[in-house]
């Protein structure tokens, strides 16, 4: 969710320059900003325990920046800020207290999106941003596998990613397939996922439905991201793929189990009417959690509670 705002930052201060310090695993996400360089860091290995963020912290230092935004604040970047003395810092604010008290059931308000959130950063740093106008990247070259792949199919293009972290941000994937059914008959459907088991899953849902294809575990992250760019709309879990597919400007259809976009993950720029939530009155303790992983034990199954004409209706709608 970092995205756009880094891209709204350099399109109002186009002379700056970012590096961001990130796992290499997810520097694809970052490759069409041409004004950002991508700093590989491997907690595992290089920089792993107190020793390895001494040795960050003197790479951060060696870099000679101007101001440090730290997007994560978490253990480790609080350690780092600690042995940089001197720069000019800037935390992020993740609004815990008001999430908590959101899933405690005090209220049920929408809270400060994260990317204005992260926006709040940049500002808190002298640089003024707004993302009420983002400008987003053109369409971007597809792979050369995915061009033959695709060659055939004539329709709009619909993305749909059935998976997320935890069961309980999932929809049945019985009802995915009833989604896929009716949406294959009027549109090309690309079937997004990664993993051993997901790759399985899409794989066979794909082999039912002539106009969907799977592309699970055939590119690489920036290759998954490029065909994101040519889709008419996404259809996708409170997951990573919602977030990759509305930094790019593509329409979004979210849909919600045990989290809530009010918590302030709703896809950036998509609205509040894309996001479809499980029945509230069947079960009222939602939201249970800030990112799925704790729940009712009779909770992991309330996604079954959104009709999947509901679904298509939104598909529709949003096209």
């Amino acid at each position: 969710m970092t995205v756009p705002v880094i891209a709204a930052f350099l399109d109002t201060y186009p002379n700056c320059k970012i590096s961001v310090l990130t796992k290499k695993q997810f520097a694809p996400i970052f490759s069409h900003l041409s004004q950002v360089e991508v700093i590989f860091v491997n907690f595992k290995e290089e920089f792993k325990g107190v020793k390895g963020l001494f040795k960050l912290a003197k790479k951060i230092q060696d870099l000679k920046v101007d101001a440090i935004a730290d997007l994560h604040n978490v253990l480790r970047t609080k350690i780092l800020r600690f042995l940089l003395p001197g720069h000019t810092f800037l935390v992020l604010d993740k609004g815990r207290s008001q999430k908590q008290k959101l899933i405690r059931g005090s209220s049920l308000e929408p809270l400060r999106p994260m990317p204005e959130r992260y926006a709040d950063v940049f500002r808190g740093l002298g640089f003024e941003i707004s993302l009420s106008n983002p400008r987003f990247p053109k369409p971007l070259s597809l792979p050369k596998t995915a061009k033959k792949q695709l060659e055939n199919c004539k329709k709009p293009f619909i993305g749909i990613a059935p998976f997320a972290a935890y069961t309980s941000k999932m929809y049945p994937l019985k009802k995915t397939e009833n989604v896929v059914s009716h949406l294959s008959r009027k549109y090309s459907v690309l079937l997004f996922g990664g993993g051993n088991y997901e790759v399985k899953m899409i794989d066979a849902m794909a082999q039912k439905f002539p106009a969907a294809v799977s592309v699970a575990g055939k590119y690489t992250l920036e290759e998954e991201i490029k065909l994101m760019s040519h889709l008419n709309l996404m259809l996708a879990m409170d997951s990573g793929n919602a977030h990759m597919a509305a930094m790019m400007g593509v329409k979004v259809i979210t849909l919600w189990g045990v989290t809530h976009p009010f918590l302030g993950f709703k896809p950036f720029n998509q609205s509040f009417e894309n996001c479809l939530l499980s029945d509230a009155k069947k079960y009222p303790k939602i939201p249970t959690s800030v990112y799925g992983d704790k729940y009712p034990k009779d909770y992991e199954k309330v996604m079954d509670s959104i009709a999947v004409e509901d679904v298509l209706e939104a598909v529709e709608r949003a096209l």
